[in-house]
């Protein structure tokens, strides 16, 4: 039968922003899997070089996302080389270095700028390319803390992991700006997304037994996230069985948010 659509990326052309990260690397590595082209923007060729051995379809392509002039260049070396865009993942974000909860007007506008204008950035700049094929898909990264307030109890013997407000006023902003444009472009063809992580601790994190066990209360399934448990919902939504889906909030977070 012909009437069903395939989980099978066939080769897309997909641009993932911090793509050599703690979740960056598993969703790279899980789309290129399923038989799509990973373009994984960023900075650090060595990181990248170090992240990804022996992986043909998985391709540095130097990006600054502080940068506007950076974004553009590395977008149309991208087009120029492949004939086409097919998705953009918004993933990397900048913060800075001060993590209190009150903040110096300088330290609130490099959050805002590394978490939300970043990502409006690349959207900006993606969309001539959308509009030119008649079609394309992007996929933002938000937060859980983008949707619900932080239970503070959960951080009292980790005070150093706590999401500053400026990041998660922006990751709320990440998800209403998916909406924004995926009404306004939706006629041509053109699909925006947010996936919302929840807790999903790093290696260096997780030493921290007496924090991961409250984080693994808060959520339905009494566990945290492993990064191959995010990956699944970017390759669903960068394949075309997601083509009717757009200005929708994917919350992967294990049931944190539905307590």
């Amino acid at each position: 039968m012909d009437n069903f659509y395939k989980i099978n990326l066939d080769k897309k052309i997909i641009l993932i922003t911090g793509g050599y990260g703690y979740l960056g690397k598993a969703i790279s590595y899980s789309l290129q899997g399923h038989g799509g082209r990973v373009y994984v923007l960023g900075k650090d060729v060595k990181k990248f070089d170090m992240e990804f051995q022996n992986t043909e379809n998985i391709v540095f392509q130097y990006c600054d996302i502080s940068q506007t002039q950076s974004i553009i260049e590395a977008f149309s070396c991208i087009y120029k080389k492949e004939g086409r865009i097919d998705v953009l993942i918004n993933n990397a974000c900048y913060l800075g270095k001060n993590p209190n909860k009150f903040l110096s007007d300088n330290d609130w506008e490099e959050g805002v700028r590394g978490t939300l204008s970043s990502t409006y950035t690349c959207m900006r700049e993606i969309f001539p390319y959308f509009r030119e094929q008649k079609g394309g898909k992007i996929i933002n990264v938000s937060s859980m803390y983008g949707v619900v307030a932080p239970d503070f109890s959960v951080y009292e013997q980790a005070v150093e992991y706590t999401n500053p407000p400026h990041y998660e006023a922006a990751k709320a902003g990440v998800i209403q700006l998916s909406r924004y444009y995926a009404s306004y472009y939706g006629k041509l063809g053109i699909l925006v997304n947010t996936v919302t992580p929840g807790p999903f601790p790093s290696d260096t994190v997780r030493k921290n037994v007496a924090f991961i066990e409250e984080l693994r209360k808060k959520t339905c399934l009494g566990r945290v996230g492993d990064p191959k448990d995010i990956a699944g919902v970017f390759i669903f939504l960068s394949s075309d069985a997601a083509n009717f889906i757009t200005g929708q909030n994917f919350i992967v977070d294990g049931g944190w948010t539905a307590k």
